[in-house]
């Protein structure tokens, strides 16, 4: 167990301890002070693998209720029309203020049996066929995009690769570069490879400063590079995965900061000022001409890594 793990395992101890204290007495405030030291000490220099961690926490903010408090009117519609209705995306119609947006979100589960369900985020191919199908419907319409990434990865089981995983994931590569109406990505909390490129072919991509993003996990990097997934965490530090190492090399654009120790219900005021961020980047995006949307975005990923 890593310093950061037995860290939140403390703060855990005490904010459970101070829910059962009158919030009048000198205990109270004693703990109230112990658990921000605390707080501050620990998620004040953060390294690579700690946000790792806090990526994956369970008790994280997931799409699922990312999705009802941005946009309270939302529709979610289903399947990809070819074979089933995958899960671990949900995807639909909502409300940005006034205007109509199509989402197309990964979902990882709020609990054991949830995650079950969403196949733990990792998307099969008719996840991605329905938010090809969907993007498509929303470019008919002349709707705006926003799309929400978390997961470690595409699903890589049998059944998804003779499905035609590869070709699912590619085509959408393909498709969401050409799409004439504005595309907004947020990277939530893992940004896994394939998977997430998949959805993250946009004109503006928000990242949220604990989340992680890169072309594998650091167990896959170190099972490659090391051959020996116990050094993932010194390979988390040479991958520069982090929100803060995508934004300097420009492959992310803007930062979306959390609370100490990461967000997970997050406050009516961080809810609006992300709905703001997202509206006014909508809004600017839509007052472009068609092509030069498109020829912006396409120069914004070949000019990745030069």
């Amino acid at each position: 167990m890593s310093n950061l793990e037995e860290n939140q395992l403390k703060i855990a101890e005490l904010e459970q301890l101070i829910l059962s204290l009158e919030p009048e007495s000198q205990e109270f405030k004693a703990k109230t002070k112990e658990l921000n030291k605390l707080k501050k000490e620990t998620y004040s220099n953060l390294s690579h693998w700690d946000r790792v961690i806090i990526a994956r926490g369970q008790n994280r903010l997931k799409a699922s209720t990312l999705i009802k408090k941005l946009f309270p009117t939302f529709i979610e519609l289903h399947g990809d029309q070819l074979f089933s209705d995958d899960q671990s995306i949900i995807a639909g119609i909502g409300l940005l203020n006034d205007t109509p947006v199509t989402i197309l979100a990964q979902a990882k589960g709020t609990n054991f049996n949830d995650s079950i369900k969403r196949n733990f985020g990792m998307t099969s191919p008719e996840g991605f066929r329905k938010t090809l199908r969907l993007a498509k419907e929303a470019e008919k319409f002349n709707r705006p995009i926003i799309t929400i990434v978390d997961t470690s990865g595409a699903y890589p089981g049998k059944g998804a690769e003779e499905r035609g995983q590869a070709r699912a994931i590619a085509t959408n590569l393909m498709e969401f570069s050409k799409l004439n109406v504005p595309v907004v990505a947020i990277v939530l909390s893992e940004g896994g490879s394939g998977g997430a490129l998949a959805l993250t072919i946009s004109d503006y991509i928000f990242m949220f400063e604990n989340a992680i993003y890169s072309v594998l996990s650091p167990e896959g990097f170190s099972s490659i590079l090391f051959k020996n997934r116990k050094t993932a965490e010194e390979a988390a530090n040479i991958m520069k995965l982090t929100s803060h190492d995508l934004k300097e090399m420009d492959i992310v654009d803007e930062i979306i900061l959390e609370p100490l120790g990461g967000v997970k219900t997050p406050s009516d005021e961080f809810i609006k000022d992300l709905k703001n961020k997202l509206a006014n980047k909508i809004e600017e995006l839509s007052n472009k001409d068609k092509k030069e949307l498109i020829d912006n975005r396409y120069k914004k990923f070949r000019s990745i890594g030069l």
